[in-house]
Formats: C-alpha cells, sequence, structure tokens
C-alpha cells in the first residue's frame, strides 16, 4: 500500500470498502470519505455492538475545546505531560526500528505512520509531527478537531486530523499504522478490551502500541479525582470517573489477546505545585506502556519492566 501521506499530497485517494472502489479527489481525503459515506456509517459502526464510543465522555471534553490549548488552563497537565509521553513514544518506536535510527535529530520519527486516537485539541499530536512522523489524528469531538485543525501550522503537512472513531478506519480496512497512539483515552471507553482489540486491528504486525492511562487504586481515587479535581482544579472538574479506571495488569491481558506482546512499562508522577511530570517505578498513579503487534508467533522476547 501507498504510503498515506503520499496520497494525501497527490490529492487523489483510492480505497476499497466493502464491495465499493471509491475515488476521492480532496484536499481533506478522510473528511470526504465520511461524508460520502455517512449512511454506510451510520449503519456499520454506529450499530457495531463493538463500538466503544461514549457519547457522555466526548460531550464533557467538547465543552473545554475553547480553552484546549491553554497551556495555563482546564487543560495544562496534558500539556506538561508532553515532556515524558513524547520521549518515550519517540525511544520505543526508534528501539524497534522505526525512523531514523537516531535520537537526537531534528526528524527522529520521519517516515513513521502513526494513528493518535482520541487526540481532542492536537497537544499530543502535533508534537510527533513535528518529529517527522506522518501522523493521523482522530477524534469522536467534531469541536475538538476543529479546535486541532485551527492549532495545526501550515508546515505540518504530515499531519492530517479527522472526526471519527477507531472503528470507522477499522472499517475502511486498507488503512494500517506502524504505530497507534491512545494516551489518556482508555479510561474514557465504553468497553477497553473492544477498543484495545480495534486499536490493534489497525496496526502493522509488528507495530507497536502506546498507551497511558490512571490506575485503578486507592491512591489515584484520592489524588488524581477528590485532589486534583476538588481541591486544586488543577484538572477540570468531573473529567474522570474512578470507576472507569484501569489496572496496568488488566491493559497487559487485553493486549495479550489482541496479539500485542508487552514490551515496557513506565510509571508516571504529576506534580501539580509546579505542574511537572517525572517517571517513577511506581505505577499506582499514571502510567505508560508500550507494546508490539505479534507477526506470526511470540519470540518470546524478554518483557522489561522498568
Amino acid at each position: 500500500m501507498k504510503r498515506l501521506f503520499e496520497l494525501c499530497h497527490r490529492y487523489s485517494f483510492l480505497i476499497r470498502k466493502s464491495h465499493q472502489t471509491i475515488v476521492i479527489r480532496s484536499d481533506n481525503i478522510f473528511t470526504t470519505i465520511w461524508q460520502n459515506n455517512s449512511d454506510y456509517h451510520q449503519n456499520e459502526s454506529s450499530t457495531n455492538d463493538t463500538n466503544t464510543h461514549d457519547h457522555e465522555e466526548t460531550k464533557k471534553f467538547s465543552d473545554l475545546s475553547t480553552n484546549w490549548w491553554d497551556i495555563n488552563g482546564p487543560m495544562r497537565a496534558l500539556h506538561s505531560m508532553n515532556k515524558v509521553r513524547v520521549p518515550f513514544i519517540r525511544d520505543c518506536l526508534i528501539y524497534e526500528g522505526y525512523g531514523n535510527g537516531e535520537i537526537y535529530t531534528d526528524k527522529p520519527l520521519k517516515g513513521i505512520d502513526i494513528l493518535d486516537v482520541g487526540c481532542g485539541g492536537g497537544i499530543l499530536t502535533e508534537p510527533l509531527a513535528r518529529l517527522g512522523a506522518d501522523v493521523v489524528g482522530i477524534d469522536a469531538s467534531e469541536e475538538l478537531i476543529e479546535i486541532a485543525k485551527k492549532h495545526r501550522l501550515p508546515e505540518l503537512e504530515n499531519l492530517q486530523y479527522l472526526n471519527a472513531l477507531v472503528e470507522d478506519i477499522a472499517l475502511v480496512g486498507s488503512l494500517k499504522f506502524d504505530a497507534v497512539v491512545a494516551s489518556e483515552v482508555i479510561e474514557h471507553v465504553s468497553n477497553p478490551h473492544s477498543f484495545i482489540q480495534t486499536c490493534s486491528s489497525v496496526l502493522k504486525p509488528k507495530g507497536s502500541m502506546v498507551i497511558s492511562t490512571i490506575n485503578k487504586t486507592l491512591q489515584s481515587y484520592l489524588l488524581a479525582v477528590n485532589f486534583a479535581e476538588r481541591v486544586l482544579q488543577v484538572v477540570p472538574r468531573g473529567a474522570h470517573d474512578w470507576n472507569k479506571f484501569i489496572a496496568p495488569e488488566e491493559v497487559i491481558e487485553y493486549l495479550d489477546h489482541c496479539d500485542c506482546s508487552f514490551r515496557k512499562i513506565h510509571g508516571m508522577l504529576y506534580n501539580p505545585f509546579c505542574d511537572d511530570w517525572s517517571f517513577v517505578s511506581s505505577t499506582n498513579m499514571n502510567y505508560i506502556i508500550h507494546a508490539v503487534k505479534r507477526q506470526d508467533i511470540d519470540n518470546d522476547q524478554d518483557n522489561d519492566i522498568d
């Protein structure tokens, strides 16, 4: 399959879906595909029992769209999280043989196709594109996708946004990525296992999946929900439902069921007083996981727990 963004630059895209062959000529290729096939998506995606979209969660974050890029606003913890999650993603992909093999260059991720699932207004999506990756950011919120598009710099031609679910991408069938990133998303979906399964389905063999989220512990209930949201108010009130938090052991189990081999996990800790994130040995609060999709059989490589 021709590279995704080579097709974008040519303003012509041939895509096979179900029994149909559709030729799209548009600056916004993916949007046109979805507009021209709205009946298809309504019939297939919205009624699919594997759909993990939570409408209430989408509305909650859509209401915050106007302040999404305010680094001192309600999303400031996500902005500062880039200090740890961007290098984690970069290093994992380069270790797996993607990119140019050089971490400390301007474009270490050049040549890598990344799908950023639940990208919101693009806080993580943009830095990945600036590192040279060809990035598609998708989100269920139309408002947030519009914010992301407005904030995108003209020189980031390797960055594309789409108001869509990962289930929609999976329905296309021919779109596969070197890496799928779901950062601070899985705690907002209705079915984590199905969500990971769908993310795995759009991942190439030997491709990387990176998931960051919050552990379901007493510590996370006291600090991430009560203290951060209600006392310090550094996170929007009601942003998180502790009942939807998920332990790393569950995520790793789901990944294994979805043909992805666990590679690495780091704990992450947020200091709200100086708006700073750091890697820690404990995963009692936030954590980030890297896994690789198996090709034929698992090579039984050693797992690395840091």
